[in-house]
């Protein structure tokens, strides 16, 4: 006899299952998530007239900057930068590095004085560990002693394990090209014999923990120092057009604007060719079947030092930087693997050791006026661009805040919160209708960011109510444009 058939499956609603799914669909919207990529910038304050951190914090929170990298853990800045939403990466200075390689509790120490107090309200990401530590200059306490590095790192890992904040804070150590024996051409890059041994220490450290090797990489000392050999176009991340030579004749003089790699990589730019040394040097150690990330923590232009350090080409390379960062383009070598860009530098600092040109490399300058104009807008941030005058005087500041849109959110997570918002959030969405105020621009990101905004003002202004898994951004700038009203508690 041959068994009847199961029933088929009913689902059984109760008066609590729309709750339930309300709920579910609630935790997946407002969850955060990975941050969509955007850019980092390099934040220092060797400076006697520069902004205060909370003015500071308050501009860039209206801008395309998502991380900010500085040199130390200076406590204002740490505390400036809470709720903000943007990533900050500390460091610990190059003569601190050998107290923190003696032991983990000297690590231990360091994290639990200078860190741990401002967690988690400012999100610290990284801590780098030293600046260009195995190059530094030879006046600088001596000579380092590249085993300190290390040990320092581990160190400093192994408190952050202790309290289980590995997987938010990574630990790693920015170079300068001098690392590397030669750079050109890329394909046959390695590392100076010196370091050899240091290096490979430390890339099996950032395989085994997930961290990125950090380069400064200047085209611009490149270019400075060999005029008749580099072309300028090239240097300044131009070079889309123009005849290529053979890597083998590039000191020649001639146009660079594309150069031609014996293992056939062409290179548009002096910076993807100088990323992909690096990676050709660490590939040449061992590493090429690892996952380390090659993350760009300095590059930039100065604008007043020398024949090439002028305002024109300091705003043509930094714009095609800040561009470069958001494309999430690759190099010839990795394509698509997205490089991680942080400018060199938000300020001018007029104190700070070297040439003119050391001290020129700002976007801005001390008194918070732009040395030239790069567009670090946020669309839908603030109504006309929020600067350091306007916060100085309190225009467009006060007791409100607005929630909107990260302008390099995913559009697909951006419907679903725009579909959430209006429907089970429970917001008024009549103003982006096609008869609304707020209707133009007909935007996702606009629309969203007006969704969001609502609904966090209905929600207290709580933090979490704007996340919306890592696309909201919390701004003291208020984003009402036109006709279109922001809602403010």
């Amino acid at each position: 006899m041959v068994p009847p058939p199961p029933p088929p499956l009913q689902l059984c609603f109760t008066p609590q299952l729309p709750v339930l799914l309300l709920f579910l669909f609630l935790l997946l919207i407002l969850s955060p998530s990975q941050n969509v990529a955007g850019v980092g910038i390099n934040y220092g304050t060797l400076g006697n007239n520069l902004p205060s951190p909370k003015k500071v914090a308050q501009l860039l929170q209206s801008t395309i900057i998502d991380k900010v990298k500085i040199y130390d853990t200076n406590p204002e800045i740490l505390e400036a930068f809470a709720n903000t939403g943007i990533d900050l990466i500390v460091a610990v200075e190059n003569y601190h590095v050998s107290n923190i390689s003696t032991d983990t509790a000297s690590a231990d120490e360091w994290l639990s004085t200078r860190v741990l107090p401002f967690l988690p309200a400012t999100s610290v990401v990284a801590i780098v560990v030293g600046n260009e530590y195995l190059t530094a200059d030879g006046n600088q306490m001596m000579k380092m002693n590249p085993k300190a590095l290390v040990q320092a790192m581990q160190n400093m890992h192994a408190a952050l394990l202790a309290r289980g904040l590995e997987r938010k804070i990574k630990v790693t150590t920015p170079h300068s090209m001098a690392v590397l024996a030669s750079s050109f051409p890329p394909s046959a890059s390695t590392f100076a014999p010196d370091i050899t041994p240091t290096m490979t220490s430390i890339l099996a450290f950032l395989a085994d923990t997930g961290a990125p090797f950090m380069v400064n990489a200047y085209p611009y000392f490149a270019y400075r120092d060999n005029p008749s050999s580099v072309n300028l176009e090239y240097a300044l991340l131009g070079g889309s057009a123009g005849v290529g030579i053979n890597a083998s004749s590039s000191g020649s003089g001639g146009g660079l604007y594309a150069v031609h790699d014996p293992k056939g990589y062409v290179y548009t730019n002096m910076l993807d060719a100088q990323i992909d040394a690096v990676r050709t040097a660490i590939n040449g150690l061992g590493f090429g079947n690892r996952s380390i990330k090659i993350t760009v923590s300095e590059s930039g232009w100065p604008s007043k030092g020398d024949s090439a350090a002028t305002p024109e080409n300091a705003k043509t390379y930094n714009t095609r930087l800040i561009e470069r960062a958001q494309s999430n383009k690759g190099t010839p070598m990795r394509p698509k693997e997205n490089i991680e860009v942080f400018v060199f530098a938000l300020f001018n600092e007029n104190k700070k050791e070297g040439g003119v040109s050391e001290r020129n490399f700002g976007i801005f300058n001390g008194d918070g006026s732009k040395v030239y104009q790069v567009d670090l807008s946020c669309q839908f941030c603030s109504d006309d661009g929020m600067t350091f005058e306007k916060i100085s005087s309190g225009v467009s500041r006060g007791p409100s805040v607005w929630c909107v849109a990260k302008p390099h959110a995913d559009e697909k997570v951006l419907q679903s919160v725009l579909d959430f918002c209006c429907g089970p959030g429970g917001v008024d969405c009549r103003e982006i209708d096609r008869s609304g105020g707020c209707f133009e621009p007909e935007k996702l990101h606009a629309h969203a960011s007006y969704a969001m905004n609502a609904y966090y003002q209905m929600h207290g202004r709580n933090y979490w109510n704007c996340d919306f898994k890592g696309t909201g951004l919390v701004t003291f700038s208020d984003p009402s444009y036109g006709t279109c009203r922001y809602s403010q508690q």
